[in-house]
């Protein structure tokens, strides 16, 4: 599985420039403004760009309001991602530029493979520039091809609506099951996929949940009779014969699905993003989500913001950046441990103190 290794970003929105070299798991904390959202839009933004998009998303928003405060300050925008597997590793630069329209241009853009036998050990391939989208999505070149396919692997999840209209509480078409949505609008059909053609990783979802949720007695998914081309999340409550559908659920026990659903299923996307999974959940959930977080890591890539103090006491150090406003720009850190060695020690007692006590008490930063 390649992974993203290296991100670097320059003048966007709040991030001035900075470079972050992921690993399985990372999880950005720290206070409401102080650049979480911005980095999660990074990835955004890099597939608006893959879709041939970025005039239309530009547009949309502004060319001054994308750019690090302005186009006076910020004359051009850079992004950077390098992807690594078995020793390979694989890159993509590109600068954007405004415009008259106040929009966003390509003004360059690069694919690169690192190969010991070039003179600076890149082979490069110019994509070309000057024009309003990128070329990335039309090369032949095998590592433009290969660039590609990175960035169509990675999902943007976020179940923060589960209102009474939300798309995942009512019917989904039933053959709506290739994967996730990012809403989870089609978590029935999505779950009724699994129980015919993975029925452990089906069961496997059913007794976490079930964790969490010591009334829930099973899912009931079938398509709906008289419209067999629907299908509605049901379920069945212990002891007895009645059957409930998603409104039945509450906003929690919903979103908790969800991420259960997400994380245990059998083929995870390549990279996953979470913006405050956290939300809604009891205590005791999210010490179960943390866990589900380990686990997923060992099979695809994580990037989670989170304000949970419950959730990154389960986490080590290496696994948790801290996200700051320095000087008005957003500043991200990876924790590290030996760093942290004499205030876990003097917190390891009797109270069993852990980095979320830690950052709760203003030692790890990222505090407003």
């Amino acid at each position: 599985m390649r992974k993203l290794e290296k991100l670097e970003i320059e003048n966007f929105k709040s991030i001035r420039r900075q470079t972050l070299e992921l690993g399985d798991l990372n999880v950005l904390i720290g206070a409401n403004g102080a650049g979480k959202s911005n980095l999660m839009q990074v990835f955004r933004l890099l597939r608006e760009i893959r879709m041939q998009n970025l005039a239309r998303y530009s547009l949309e928003r502004g060319a001054e309001a994308l750019l690090y405060r302005g186009r006076k300050v910020s004359p051009a925008m850079r992004l950077a991602v390098e992807f690594g597997e078995k020793g390979r590793r694989d890159g993509y630069r590109l600068a954007l530029i405004p415009t008259d329209e106040n929009t966003l241009a390509v003004d360059r853009g690069t694919v690169y493979a690192h190969d010991p036998q070039c003179e600076n050990g890149l082979s490069t391939i110019e994509l070309g520039g000057a024009s309003r989208e990128a070329r990335l999505a039309v090369s032949e070149e095998r590592i433009a091809e290969t660039i590609r396919t990175d960035l169509a692997s990675y999902r943007l999840y976020h179940f923060h609506d589960t209102s009474a209209t939300a798309a995942l509480r009512g019917p989904a078409e039933v053959n709506d099951n290739r994967f996730l949505r990012s809403d989870a609008g089609n978590l029935a059909a999505f779950l009724y996929g699994l129980q015919q053609a993975h029925p452990e990783h089906f069961r496997n979802i059913q007794d976490v949940f079930g964790q969490i949720a010591p009334y829930f007695g099973g899912f009931c998914l079938a398509p709906v009779k008289i419209n067999p081309d629907k299908i509605r999340l049901e379920w069945r409550e212990k002891g007895s014969d009645s059957y409930f559908n998603g409104v039945a659920l509450s906003d929690g026990s919903l979103r908790f699905l969800c991420l259960v659903t997400l994380l245990l299923q059998p083929e995870l996307p390549a990279i996953i993003l979470l913006d405050e999974p956290e939300l809604g959940l009891h205590p005791a959930a999210i010490g179960l989500l943390a866990e589900l977080l380990t686990a997923a890591s060992t099979r695809t890539q994580l990037l989670v913001a989170t304000q949970s103090v419950t959730l990154v006491n389960h986490l080590e150090p290496e696994q948790v950046w801290t996200s700051e406003r320095e000087n008005g720009e957003s500043v991200f850190r990876r924790l590290v441990k030996s760093d942290l060695r004499t205030w876990l020690e003097s917190f390891a007692g009797a109270e069993g103190y852990g980095l979320g006590d830690l950052w709760e008490k203003n030692l790890l930063g990222a505090r407003p």
